[in-house]
């Protein structure tokens, strides 16, 4: 017997004394301490977990957040950010899974608990993570399908300096370094093109440039209902914005601010064109310097446009993630969906420090 099938017979077994449920906001101290016992830093105010587990969220009714349980203590937790791949051949409904954590002393808990969450949905997805998680999702069914590059753009040498310092990094060399990099950058032509803030009664204006797929692209739904969720977030301030080319709506971006960092959450420019790409982000960076404090601009990418549109304006590339997908028998042949921030918990994820990546 193979290693994975030792996992699924005891996995088998578990399931058969044990069950999962969707967890309660009663349920938030055990989930807190599983998370910790395995070592990841989970928000523990009650606020931002409400927000990430039992608010109300579009694509999804209900408690997004399981709890594997004896019926005295809980042994696994897992929650999902629901999603819906649009591409040629229809719509599929998809979930990532975050906050994945089992009680150590539980062999094959976690892996009992994906498996249920697994039939909730069509498919599942994730995006990066722990190495341990890296190395069991291909054994559980997953399979690599896309990558996704993350890329940032220094905002100022003197808000690092201050944010590095607060960390007790080494700061001299990054510092002299992120200077270079804002001095060599190219600075695309923004003539003609705007950006404001939107509220949430104001997000109708952009529905008509909302994400389309194309031939060669799928792409993860986006609507009206999912921004104002976002926009409510209490971990990190989020903002929308809408994007304008002589006074007609063409896109907009979604920007989060982290300790330190400004992240291009989700941005999105109704055209094929180059040049109208590097605008989009032209405008998020000019944004996010008007917000003043943080130290730099992250961002994430996984198609060829978006790409080198950050490049061109002053982006550097700092690694990148493999996308995995995990799909029944209603798996096509559409491809993989591209991501932003905005796909998985990357939008708000921060220990409560500046995470730095210039």
């Amino acid at each position: 017997m193979t290693a994975v099938d030792e996992s699924a017979t005891r996995a088998e077994e578990l399931s058969r004394r044990r069950w999962v449920r969707p967890s309660t906001p009663e349920d938030a101290p055990a989930i807190v301490a599983v998370m910790a016992g395995a070592g990841l830093r989970s928000n523990s105010d009650p606020q931002h977990l409400h927000w990430k587990y039992w608010q109300e969220r579009p694509e999804w009714t209900g408690s997004r957040s399981y709890v594997l349980t004896d019926g005295k203590e809980v042994l696994a937790h897992g929650a999902i950010i629901p999603a819906t791949r649009v591409g040629g051949s229809g719509r599929v409904r998809m979930a990532h899974l975050i906050d994945w954590a089992a009680r150590s002393t539980e062999f094959g808990a976690g892996v009992a608990l994906l498996k249920h969450v697994g039939r909730l949905t069509e498919m599942l997805y994730g995006i990066g993570g722990s190495a341990d998680t890296i190395r069991i999702l291909p054994q559980i069914g997953f399979r690599t399908c896309a990558t996704v590059t993350g890329y940032v753009r220094p905002l100022s040498p003197r808000n690092l300096w201050r944010e590095a310092r607060g960390a007790g990094l080494r700061i001299g060399p990054r510092v002299a370094r992120s200077a270079l990099w804002i001095l060599t950058a190219s600075r695309p032509s923004l003539k003609g093109w705007s950006a404001s803030p939107l509220s949430g009664g104001e997000i109708a204006r952009i529905v008509p440039v909302l994400p389309q797929p194309r031939r060669d692209l799928a792409v993860i739904e986006r609507g009206e209902a999912l921004f104002r969720y976002m926009l409510a977030c209490p971990i990190v301030p989020v903002a929308l914005y809408g994007l304008e080319y002589a006074g007609r709506v063409r896109g907009y971006f979604l920007l989060a601010f982290a300790p330190g960092q400004t992240r291009l959450a989700d941005a999105w420019v109704d055209s094929d064109e180059l040049a109208d790409w590097r605008a989009l982000v032209g405008c998020a960076l000019r944004e996010a310097r008007r917000r003043g404090r943080a130290a730099e601009l992250a961002a994430w990418a996984s198609e060829p446009l978006l790409m080198q549109a950050l490049v061109d304006n002053g982006f550097h590339r700092r690694f990148t993630l493999p996308v995995m997908l995990r799909a029944g028998a209603q798996a096509n042949s559409d491809p993989a969906p591209r991501i932003q921030m905005l796909d998985n918990d990357a939008l708000y994820l921060n220990e409560g420090r500046s995470q730095l990546w210039a």
